[in-house]
């Protein structure tokens, strides 16, 4: 096989043999990565997210979107320095997702009910119809990418992921 013709794959690479113009593909060695849990998480994740992006492209949502969607219906009136503080983004960042929020008649700031300084959050009737429309698809999403666990392994994988989550907060 020609260099031109080594078919890619993306758990392969072309290699050409010393001496040679023969190429063939050989495994990709991840070494100690494939033992890290970090990489795992990230190479799961880059997953979930490109197939949410398949699933959900036309309604203009990131995971991290639809997260914050949903912790403003649940917590009506959270403040935007509490939603930071819960989901680990820096504040102005989070304004600026508001912000296109509020363009898209999704989200809206109100004053906040004791403290002056800050701005209360809440969904608009077109963010919960939003909200209520793409959760399917979501959903879909998640059944689709945990088809292959059953549902004890898909719990204890989350169960995984959240004592994960908090030994890394603390």
């Amino acid at each position: 096989m020609t260099a031109k013709r080594a078919i890619a794959d993306k758990n392969s690479r072309a290699s050409v043999l010393p001496g040679s113009k023969e190429v063939k593909r050989v495994p990709i060695e991840s070494g100690i990565l494939a033992d890290l849990v970090g990489y795992q998480l990230r190479r799961s994740q880059t997953a979930l997210f490109h197939n949410f992006a398949k699933k959900l492209g036309e309604s203009n949502l990131t995971p991290g979107q639809f997260g914050l969607l949903v912790k403003i219906k649940n917590n009506g009136g959270i403040s935007q320095t509490e939603l930071a503080r819960t989901d680990g983004i820096e504040r102005s960042t989070l304004g600026e997702v508001i912000d296109r929020f509020e363009e898209r008649h999704l989200v809206e700031r109100r004053k906040h009910a004791f403290d002056r300084r800050a701005y209360a959050l809440f969904l608009t009737e077109q963010g919960e119809a939003f909200l209520q429309s793409v959760t399917p698809m979501v959903m879909e999403n998640e059944r689709e990418m945990t088809s292959g666990f059953t549902d004890n392994e898909r719990q204890t994988l989350l169960d995984l992921l959240q004592k994960l989550a908090e030994q890394v907060e603390k």
